[in-house]
């Protein structure tokens, strides 16, 4: 229902601006244009534009404020606040040819009525720039037209105009990292490799389309800014402003400092390069307008200046721990063969990453029948590429589980159980190389019990970075493995706590087995 009256207070306001811009009187902003049909029309059409702006804006903002509360549908307003900026960046385009048009018309009155033998370079800044030629935004200020060539007048004005493709960049770029960060959150905890893989594909997908607006947000701000502070610079130094000139390259290396120290360590070094940047600029601009006399710009750069100074921008790197999703499977003991000639031994899964223990039951020169390794189950096999066939049985996580399964298989009968290991697709026989002496210690928690973890167990399991939770078996989840104790003691903890008939073990594993392969 939220989103529904939000998209009902959108149309009605965008109604409502139509309604009030058709009642509106608007005034000349330049005495003797009042019979200018077309001036007074295009004042209009600003003004309708203007208020159809800040209309899609408050519903933006509110829509901010429910994307933080309402969690369950951030996806929703997350799209509804994109699809807000994108009308504001169309209204905003269509404002910009507005006003190109209406400074045109009132740069060739000015010029008409300009006494042309007047040196305005001799001229106090302040007296040339008449109170109804004063704009808001600075770049409209007639001063800039008469002091700059007017191909460099060009480039400023375009400038202004590319304003509003940078802001919008940042701000697809920063709803895109919210939705990363969700599907960051959701590789963590998704239960099977097929939505892993989905949900990792999205994110690289919308990784891409960041990296693409990095470089337009890159493209248009350094086209800004050079232009810009041309121009400002061309003007102070014209009027003799040496002091406005000092305090602008000290900014601009202060901000130069800043960038560089922040290199490499936020999602974007072109997002901080924008911010920082354009704080030093905004301040130059309103100590331009301060120097000027132009009071609405000033103001209006003072309100800029606020608004940077409460945006986010140093946002640490979002990015998925990569998971490999290994299927482990304990060892049972049937009395119906589960392996047929229509449902034979299947080949051995060898994971390229990770590690699996499994239970060697024999090599033989020859494939061998079902029936000779006792209802064992699960069964796998590899082809040597001397020919000979390896029978393995089970597939743990762990070495200790594979030692506690060869224990049985020797019970069973079976001469020579052997425990084997694939670490990152590398094969080694443990009985033939034991693994090595280290001192260092593995650790993990095992949750026993549950056919299925509750999403608030998950959420938990999911705050410990670069871990993996597996499934043992029907009742056994495993989570690990941790290099540092106190880690695995603080997750261990917060399980207990968020469940406390959950049974969970911490447990110290042996050394990481090394990855040397050794034929029998």
């Amino acid at each position: 229902m939220r989103l529904t009256y939000l998209y009902a207070t959108l149309c009605l306001l965008m109604a409502g601006t139509v309604a009030v811009a058709q009642e509106q009187r608007v005034e000349p902003r330049i005495a003797g244009l009042e019979h200018n049909e077309e001036y007074m029309s295009l004042l209009k059409e600003d003004n309708l534009l203007q208020m159809r702006e800040d209309s899609i804006a408050a519903v933006i903002v509110r829509a901010r404020q429910l994307l933080r509360e309402d969690v369950a549908n951030r996806a929703a307003y997350a799209e509804q606040i994109m699809q807000g900026e994108n009308q504001i960046f169309t209204v905003r385009n269509a404002k910009g040819r507005v006003v190109d048009r209406i400074n045109t018309i009132e740069q060739e009155w000015v010029l008409q009525h300009m006494n042309a033998s007047v040196n305005l370079s001799q001229q106090p800044a302040v007296s040339t720039v008449p109170d109804s030629l004063r704009r808001r935004n600075l770049v409209e200020n007639s001063l800039f037209s008469r002091y700059l060539a007017m191909p460099d007048y060009n480039s400023l004005l375009r400038a202004q105009r590319r304003e509003m493709q940078a802001v919008d960049c940042v701000n697809r770029y920063m709803a895109n990292y919210l939705t990363l960060e969700e599907l960051a959150a959701s590789y963590a905890v998704a239960p099977t490799e097929a939505e892993a893989v989905d949900i990792q594909e999205r994110f690289e997908s919308l990784d891409g389309i960041n990296q693409k607006l990095s470089d337009s947000l890159s493209t248009a701000w350094n086209y800004i800014y050079d232009n810009k502070s041309y121009a400002y610079d061309y003007l102070m130094e014209a009027l003799g402003k040496e002091q406005q000139l000092d305090r602008q390259s000290e900014r601009y290396s202060n901000a130069m400092r800043e960038i560089v120290a922040l290199e490499g360590e936020t999602a974007s070094d072109v997002l901080v390069d924008y911010f920082v940047r354009k704080r030093a600029l905004v301040e130059y601009e309103k100590s331009v307008a301060e120097e000027l006399g132009l009071v609405e710009a000033t103001d209006s750069l003072a309100g800029v200046i606020g608004q940077l100074s409460t945006i986010t921008y140093k946002l640490p790197s979002v990015k998925i721990e990569q998971r490999y999703f290994l299927q482990y499977d304990s060892l049972e003991f049937v009395s119906r063969p589960r392996y047929t000639a229509s449902n034979p031994i299947p080949e051995t899964t060898i994971y390229e990453h990770g590690t699996m223990y499994r239970v060697l039951l024999g090599t033989f020169s020859a494939k061998r029948p079902v029936s000779i390794f006792r209802g064992t189950v699960p069964l796998s096999y590899v082809v040597t590429e001397e020919g000979k066939w390896r029978y393995f049985a089970g597939g743990f996580a762990t070495e200790e589980e594979a030692n506690e399964a060869q224990k049985v298989l020797k019970k069973r009968g079976f001469t020579k159980p052997q425990v084997v290991a694939w670490v990152d697709g590398k094969y080694r026989n443990l009985a033939e190389e034991p693994a090595p002496t280290a001192t260092a210690s593995g650790y993990r928690i095992e949750i026993h019990g549950l056919g299925t973890l509750p999403d608030a167990i998950r959420e938990i399991i999911a705050s410990a970075e670069g871990v993996e939770l597996s499934k043992v078996g029907a009742t056994l989840f495993v989570v690990g493995t941790f290099t540092d104790a106190t880690e695995a003691e603080r997750v261990a903890e917060a399980l207990r706590q968020a469940d406390t008939a959950l049974d969970v073990r911490l447990k110290e594993l042996a050394p990481a087995a090394g990855q040397n392969e050794n034929e029998e």
